[in-house]
């Protein structure tokens, strides 16, 4: 049989990489975090976990039958997406509720757009956000590592973020009962399931950029960016920049939520926009807002910003003229 030449538009490039290793990579990546969840937070974390990965991939499965498309939950995306939707979720928030997130990211954010690669925003930040505004006493109660979450009695706590957001000019030993930075860093603290322990989330970091899964660019630039705002903001006082890069979600959403490759920029000079700019509204909620945390609502809103930042910032073609340019010529003509 003759060989066919198969014309295309270029780029033409080949790579091994395929979207279900590139999800996978995602996921080892979280197991840390997930892992230490399960350590602090107990069956109550392991739960939650099993509820939002299970909702997701049944959500993705039926959306697509109803909707006769290929299916594709072999990918491991909607798995991805229930994972980080569950890191992103306080211990003791109702099963039913952490079900209702998984379908709203799934079905809503990501299939009603098209699919994977479709969607404008972070489906899991999506869902994580409106169940804050649906269920904001939920979703606001947080318990103390190593308290049975399953228990009526258990001990809530207050998040560093929370107790951060009382601070003037940067005093952080006037707040009472804060963790120390070390506590900050092994998980030793409330908050939400993924976020509380650093190292876990900055290995899961390191792994996906060895891999090259996702660029270094967006996490610097988000994470230095709360850093240079919060130095300035604590009159240079580095230990309350360590604890406001240490607290929250930043770590969480600057490593796993900003680098989705959706809804992010593609080119070196966007995603240095971006991630300034999760920084700046992050640093401008924590400070001036009143919520101690603006990490998710920093990358949602950057997100819808993403097509003009790649207006603005992609690299013309060698020898284009310009469309002003064209039409003074042709005016002369």
């Amino acid at each position: 049989m003759a060989k066919k030449l198969t014309v295309s538009a270029s780029p033409h490039v080949r790579s091994s990489e395929t979207t279900t290793g590139i999800m996978l990579d995602v996921v080892i990546s979280l197991i840390p975090a997930a892992v230490m969840s399960v350590v602090y937070f107990g069956t109550r974390a392991l739960a939650l976990l099993s509820v939002t990965i299970g909702s997701s991939v049944l959500a993705e499965y039926i959306s697509r039958k109803v909707m006769k498309r290929p299916n594709t939950i072999s990918d491991l995306s909607a798995v991805v997406t229930g994972l980080i939707l569950a890191l992103n979720l306080p211990s003791t928030l109702p099963l039913w509720m952490a079900a209702i997130g998984s379908i709203i990211a799934i079905v809503v954010v990501k299939q009603m757009f098209g699919g994977i690669g479709q969607n404008f925003v972070n489906p899991a930040i999506t869902a994580r956000i409106i169940l804050m505004v649906s269920f904001p006493a939920a979703m606001a109660k947080w318990t103390a590592p190593f308290e049975d979450g399953w228990a009526a009695d258990a001990v809530t706590c207050a998040t560093p973020m929370a107790q951060l957001a009382t601070v003037n000019g940067g005093d952080v030993s006037a707040v009472s009962g804060l963790p120390s930075l070390t506590q900050m860093l092994i998980g030793y603290h409330g908050g939400s399931m993924g976020e509380v322990c650093s190292i876990a989330l900055i290995a899961g970091g390191l792994y996906l950029i060895l891999r090259r899964v996702i660029s270094p660019v967006i996490p610097l630039t988000f994470i230095g960016t709360v850093a240079v705002c919060t130095l300035a903001a604590g009159h240079g006082n580095f230990e309350f920049m360590a604890y406001e890069i240490l607290g929250g979600g930043l770590l969480l959403g600057a490593f796993f939520m900003a680098t989705d490759y959706t809804t992010s920029p593609i080119n070196f000079k966007g995603k240095i926009i971006f991630g300034i700019g999760c920084g700046l509204i992050t640093s401008l909620i924590r400070i001036f807002g009143s919520l101690p945390e603006g990490v998710s609502f920093s990358i949602i809103l950057m997100n819808i910003f993403v097509p003009h930042i790649e207006h603005l910032t992609t690299a013309k073609p060698f020898g284009q003229v310009k469309e002003k340019k064209e039409k003074k010529e042709a005016a002369k003509v």
